[in-house]
């Protein structure tokens, strides 16, 4: 065996965390080496750039691209948790890239993909999540063959699988409960109107408060940008207006009006109630433990994976949106109005 064999060896080891007698059986084909052994050896080959051995390729297999947004809210590694192992089930090697404001760009990030050969992407909350995106990025991903799907976000003509939450019905989900506790100035603390889930929260929000309050409902919206400090900012705000239960964009979003409202010297949910949005990691054991609307990440994961396989393998389902309905998760956040 050559020093280059053996360096190759102990790089490929060491990446799999396996020893290379474990590497040598499995780029030899031998047995001994179980099927989740096997594919970390594999996907040590596809990141550190070594060829396949040829009777080790799968029909297909490859590099799939998976672009999220930064990932402070639990939501976006959960999801890419999930697209990551379905892939690797399949024998596919996943490339995550999250974009952090002021750093690589989706654009670049496809760009580099391109590079590498994806066999395909999956987008989560991307540039196609903004009502006034541009399609012309996936136009071009189509026209050059290049297989992708979209998730939480809708842009009308472009050519590929949608996968989404249904915001709409949330909200109303959301309001029909704070209702039977017997609020009626609901507010709603959500993320720039410019992304098509806020548009469709506050869609459902107004439909939903319509026979509810018969003030203007503009005064209970507030838009914040995401995150803990957005929604407590957001919801000072609105506990300034006298609003009694708040439904909130994301989980995070509903930790950061929980503090607000203890700022105020009130307290959740004896003074005012708050549900969030995504049941994260961790929101049955906050204090209080968070009522939520619960995103059906793993089912929408493996939906979206589902069709990006089939966008590859030349099988395409109908590019339409296919959409998931969130679950209402009662804790102890809300409770019936004094």
């Amino acid at each position: 065996m050559g020093t280059q064999t053996r360096a190759r060896l102990a790089d490929i080891a060491a990446q799999a965390q396996v020893s290379q007698a474990t590497v040598s059986r499995v780029l030899n084909d031998r047995p001994g080496a179980s099927a989740s052994t096997r594919q970390a050896v594999l996907t040590a080959l596809d990141v550190l750039g070594y060829e396949r051995p040829g009777h080790l390729h799968r029909t297909g297999a490859g590099l799939v691209g998976l672009i999220l947004p930064e990932l402070d809210n639990p939501i976006f590694p959960a999801f890419a948790q999930i697209a990551e192992s379905t892939l690797a089930q399949q024998g596919y090697t996943s490339m995550l890239c999250t974009q952090t404001p002021g750093t690589v760009s989706e654009d670049e990030y496809v760009d580099m993909m391109r590079e590498r050969d994806v066999a395909g992407i999956v987008f989560m909350s991307g540039m196609h999540a903004a009502a006034d995106g541009d399609p012309a990025r996936y136009h071009r991903l189509t026209t050059d063959g290049v297989p992708f799907v979209l998730v939480n976000g809708f842009l009308p003509g472009v050519a590929a699988p949608f996968v989404s939450c249904d915001e709409h019905g949330a909200a109303e989900l959301a309001v029909a409960h704070l209702a039977s506790l017997g609020h009626r100035r609901i507010g709603l603390v959500c993320g720039p109107r410019r992304y098509t889930p806020t548009r469709r929260k506050v869609a459902g929000y107004q439909a939903a408060m319509a026979g509810l309050y018969d003030g203007d409902l503009e005064e209970l919206i507030e838009i914040a940008p995401f995150g803990v400090e957005g929604g407590h900012g957001a919801a000072l705000r609105l506990l300034e207006r006298g609003v009694t239960a708040m439904l909130c964009g994301s989980d995070l979003m509903a930790l950061g009006a929980i503090r607000a409202v203890r700022a105020n010297g009130l307290s959740v949910p004896e003074d005012v109630s708050v549900v969030g949005f995504d049941d994260s990691l961790l929101m049955a054991y906050t204090d209080p433990p968070l009522t939520t609307l619960r995103q059906p990440v793993r089912a929408m994961a493996q939906a979206a994976v589902r069709a990006l396989l089939d966008e590859i393998g030349g099988y395409a389902a109908p590019h339409s949106e296919y959409m998931f309905r969130p679950e209402l998760v009662v804790r102890g956040s809300t409770a019936a109005l004094r």
